[in-house]
């Protein structure tokens, strides 16, 4: 046996499992921990390159992985999504519902309804899409997991993203609605919610105010921003029998950020 072969992961052999918003960012840390952990990959989002490119290093790396370009926010499309993991791969053991946008950064009062439309359409009603029709396939099956993607402006205020901030509460509310009805049916459902995590998004939110990176680190008792392998385990163990106990919670993985 080589050091490879015992260093392999396999907690999540033979499981299948979909991850939407996975073409970067902690949606593409997600699928590779997930593909590392032997779990067969459905990589979804609306950028083509980007998900090809994480299925791709899914694949490389020794695991199993199909890309479906996905609009979370249409109906015909996460349907398709789903019938396809299905057709595919015979089950959808587990999802994470993780696309997601933040345009946002100005008070409420100054935001147009575009925005408003735009964030609520990808961030609310997509995660009511998914999660209706992975639903659908888990009940039939006789259960599964689902993971939201909320953040910490789900569970407290964030002044200059008032839509954002309303969207991710919504993801919350729906989470443990969703875990109250269908608990006694097999399904476990949570949420994670992200501090700030060094992404792309991120990256272009201190891109546009330099000067607010000294504050934003120092609102993390821990003293810096997250990485998005950090969410990835957190979202990994949600979906592990090691989490069987665990639903309708929402998983602060912030640095201490909703603790002062």
């Amino acid at each position: 046996m080589t050091d490879k072969t015992k260093q392999r992961d396999t907690s999540f052999a033979g499981k299948i499992v979909l991850v939407t918003g996975a073409a970067g960012g902690i949606g593409r840390a997600a699928a590779l921990a997930f593909g590392h952990a032997g779990a067969s990959v459905v990589v979804a989002d609306i950028s083509v390159d980007g998900g090809h490119a994480t299925a791709a290093r899914i694949v490389e790396a020794g695991g199993k992985a199909l890309f479906v370009h996905t609009n979370v926010a249409r109906a015909k499309d996460v349907e398709a999504l789903v019938d396809k993991t299905v057709a595919t791969y015979g089950r959808l053991d587990c999802a994470f519902n993780n696309a997601g946008i933040e345009e946002e950064h100005l008070p409420l009062a100054d935001a147009e309804e575009d925005l408003f439309d735009r964030i609520m359409g990808v961030n609310v009603k997509g995660t009511w899409l998914c999660m209706k029709y992975e639903i659908r396939q888990m009940l039939k099956q006789g259960g599964g997991v689902i993971v939201n993607m909320a953040s910490v402006a789900g569970l407290v205020g964030s002044p200059n993203q008032a839509i954002c901030a309303a969207s991710k509460h919504a993801v919350v509310g729906m989470t443990k609605t969703a875990a109250a009805e269908y608990g006694q049916r097999g399904i476990r459902i949570n949420s994670v919610c992200p501090g700030m995590i060094n992404t792309a998004m991120l990256a272009r939110a201190l891109a546009r105010e330099p000067q607010r990176e000294k504050t934003l680190r120092g609102r993390h008792p821990v003293g810096r921003f997250g990485e998005a392998s950090e969410i990835a385990n957190a979202v990994l163990w949600l979906c592990s029998g090691q989490a069987s106990f665990v639903t309708g919670h929402q998983l602060a993985v912030d640095g201490g950020l909703t603790a002062i």
